[in-house]
């Protein structure tokens, strides 16, 4: 029996592809990516951790396409120079031409680097996004923005390139380790927060039994977020305008990852989480919001174990000041100010420029005091 499929088209003209979203998609991903192929060969870039969990299923699943494959290292660390380098070197080196498809096999940081490196490969080839994590699923495999970070900051160096095809297999988030499954549903919460407030509810409902396994609904959470990030893709590809509001929770999300050193100590997923209840806070305290929206907001991470405070997060954090300073190297500033995601309630959220200062470094000196 042929497992359902639910496909969510991201509609950019000649740059438009499917997002294939159900079970067992690795088994079946010769038949997916043929349609794509000149000649049937493809390269695949993945992670040592993925690549023992997925590599052989993904190459029994392409058939008869010949397939040559690259490990890096696993973490945060890998999406720098030196990686990027490696893989752009490894790409050359199996004869990559522009007709031909790169395969990112893994979660943020290999879809990332990969898709960057791909837009680079002899000025831009073609790749095909297998994302193998929760968060990978519903945010960074779709709306083509690929890059490697910096000393300076995360995601500072980087193209929008959009892949050719995203298969999102549900069966693989069953091979996720709590805290990683965890981390990617900060940004599935996201998505209602900052646009949609019914599904906020549907998850308030449903997202206990999602983290416990319910393939049904882990699928129908995906296939939601994939389509609410496609839809603003299409009206704001290059993040012009409205593209901002999905950086919801990311301008202190950059910063904690910064003060953290982009170790285990934080989880991207785990920032954004955080950097959610952050924002909801200060917009209560701006009078944009009523009281109830952060408690709440709160109140439903707690529910699924999730981090939702600075306290959460092991180990010494710098003073508000020396996070306001980090958040200055994000790529939202403009003109020299902070842009921040603010909300008026839950499913309204807003691009903010002129927020007081002051008012961010309260929020903060107060979850800082709480760790104590």
């Amino acid at each position: 029996m042929t497992e359902a499929v639910d496909t969510v088209h991201v509609d950019l003209g000649a740059r438009a592809y499917d997002v294939r979203i159900g079970r067992g998609l690795l088994g079946r991903a010769g038949a997916e990516i043929s349609p794509l192929l000149k000649r049937k060969r493809v390269t695949v870039v993945t992670d040592e951790t993925v690549g023992a969990l997925h590599l052989s299923a993904l190459r029994e699943g392409l058939g008869d396409i010949a397939m040559t494959s690259l490990a890096l290292p696993a973490g945060e660390g890998t999406k720098g120079w030196p990686e990027f380098s490696r893989t752009v070197e490894w790409l050359l080196a199996e004869k990559v031409e522009r007709r031909d498809v790169v395969v990112a096999l893994g979660g943020g940081v290999i879809g990332d680097l990969v898709g960057f490196a791909a837009a680079v490969l002899r000025r831009g080839v073609r790749f095909v996004q297998v994302p193998t994590s929760l968060l990978a699923q519903v945010d960074s495999s779709v709306g083509g923005k690929t890059g490697i970070n910096s000393v300076h900051g995360k995601n500072l160096v980087g193209a929008f390139h959009q892949p050719s095809l995203v298969l999102a297999d549900i069966d693989v988030l069953g091979t996720l380790p709590k805290r990683d499954f965890l981390a990617g549903y900060g940004e599935v919460v996201k998505y209602g927060l900052l646009g949609d407030a019914a599904f906020f509810e549907w998850l308030e409902k449903h997202g206990y039994a999602l983290a416990g396994g319910d393939l049904a609904a882990r699928q129908q959470a995906v296939q939601h977020s994939v389509m609410m990030k496609a839809r603003i893709v299409e009206r704001d590809e290059t993040e012009e305008g409205e593209r901002a509001l999905l950086n919801l929770g990311h301008t202190f999300c950059h910063a904690l990852e910064s003060a953290t050193g982009y170790s285990s100590r934080l989880l991207h997923g785990e920032g954004v989480a955080i950097g959610c209840a952050l924002a909801f806070e200060v917009s209560q305290r701006l009078g944009l919001c009523s009281q109830e929206a952060p408690s709440r907001v709160r109140a439903h991470l707690k529910a699924m174990g999730m981090k939702c405070d600075l306290s959460d997060i092991p180990g010494d954090l710098p003073d508000a000041d020396a996070l306001i300073g980090l958040m200055g190297q994000d790529k939202k500033v403009v003109d020299g100010r902070l842009r921040f995601i603010l909300a008026r309630s839950i499913g309204e959220a807003f691009v903010a420029d002129n927020v007081d200062t002051g008012v961010v470094r309260a929020v903060l000196t107060e979850s800082l005091m709480n760790r104590r």
